[in-house]
């Protein structure tokens, strides 16, 4: 009967619990924001400590972490919060944090609003509205609600100010675009489900100790750029099979017409 009180009493010793001020502190945002967050769901009640203060732990921490990273990205905050609901109930602060590692590691680079001569700068050469055009087709920058800001994403920025110069009609662009983003979506959920089935869902149910989350992590700052060099090299492979098939056509046809 003496023992029960310690073992309650231990988690609170080894994890410190942080008014709202020393969240904001600690966490690089402000009492309003947290109180927003709060107030939309996002983040769990406080604990209520002596006078009925509201007290925050790690969890808070981790959460504040990985909706900062979410927004980063570009999430709304009802995109944001449809995230966090599919989270265990139970998640620990550890797996918070290694959803974020997941979020940045996988995520692309956020977008970037530039006004005009900020997107030509970037770019080394003037852009004329037909290029606007085309540039948008590629998918590479979007219209915001102010005509003189473009909401451009940095990664495609340099391979499309190049393919500016291929003559390649827009509707062809167009039609590419959405033939790479119907595949490539496919691939991505098939993997995003792999990789639940066999690797996430097992690591959660197995109470994971503090050397697995470390390798969980390891593991997924390493399956990326694995993953996007397999795809890039099947895709090329693929390629070359389709234009050898094409080259036999014509040389058999060449062949039936001696």
């Amino acid at each position: 009967m003496t023992q029960s009180p310690a073992r309650q009493t231990a988690p609170a010793a080894e994890e410190p619990r942080l008014t709202v001020d020393e969240l904001a502190a600690r966490s690089g945002t402000t009492v309003r924001t947290i109180r927003f967050y709060s107030a939309k769901g996002l983040l769990p009640p406080p604990e209520l400590g002596t006078r009925r203060i509201g007290l925050y732990g790690p969890d808070h921490l981790a959460r504040l972490a990985l909706i900062e990273e979410l927004q980063r990205q570009g999430l709304t905050l009802a995109a944001i919060g449809r995230y966090l609901e599919q989270l265990p109930a139970d998640i620990t602060p550890e797996d918070l944090a290694l959803h974020r590692a997941l979020v940045a590691t996988w995520m692309p680079d956020a977008a970037e609003e530039l006004a005009r001569d900020g997107l030509e700068q970037r770019a080394g050469r003037p852009l004329s509205g037909h290029d606007l055009d085309r540039l948008a087709a590629m998918g590479v920058l979007h219209p915001t609600a102010d005509p003189g800001v473009l909401l451009v994403n940095p990664a495609l920025l340099h391979l499309g100010v190049r393919l500016l110069d291929v003559p390649i009609p827009l509707e062809t662009l167009l039609a590419t675009r959405e033939i790479v983003l119907k595949h490539a979506r496919a691939v991505a959920h098939e993997l995003h489900r792999l990789f639940q089935q066999e690797v996430w869902q097992p690591y959660v149910a197995g109470r994971p100790a503090p050397e697995e989350r470390a390798r969980m992590r390891r593991l997924t700052d390493d399956l990326q750029p694995m993953v996007v060099q397999a795809l890039v090299t099947a895709f090329q492979r693929s390629l070359a099979e389709e234009l050898r098939a094409t080259a036999a056509g014509f040389g058999d046809r060449g062949r039936g017409g001696e």
